[in-house]
């Protein structure tokens, strides 16, 4: 039974055909069919280490009128430059 490739993605699709080419369709084929049925239907969800720090950083201060981040995104990096240290924080515009 041939597999469906406009549901794969791009891995999924590679991996097939490199094992088309090293057994053959058929083989292959039912291989990749049992390899699929093992795999999970939802995407593993991916954690950024740096964002959660930032997030406790900031969820630890207090907020009051005197701290605005306003309405437009702000882009926070670490300070470039000799004897130059900490972070940067400038306003995307």
């Amino acid at each position: 039974m041939p597999i469906d490739q406009s549901t794969l993605t791009k891995g999924q699709i590679r991996k097939l055909n490199a094992i088309r080419k090293s057994v053959g369709n058929d083989i292959a084929d039912a291989a990749f069919g049992k390899w699929m049925k093992t795999q999970t239907k939802t995407p593993k969800e991916v954690r950024d280490p740096v964002a959660d720090a930032l997030v406790a950083a900031l969820s630890n201060l207090t907020f009051d009128k005197s701290f605005k981040l306003g309405t437009k995104g702000y882009v926070v990096r670490r300070a470039k430059g000799k004897g130059v240290s900490g972070f940067v924080a400038r306003k995307v515009i």
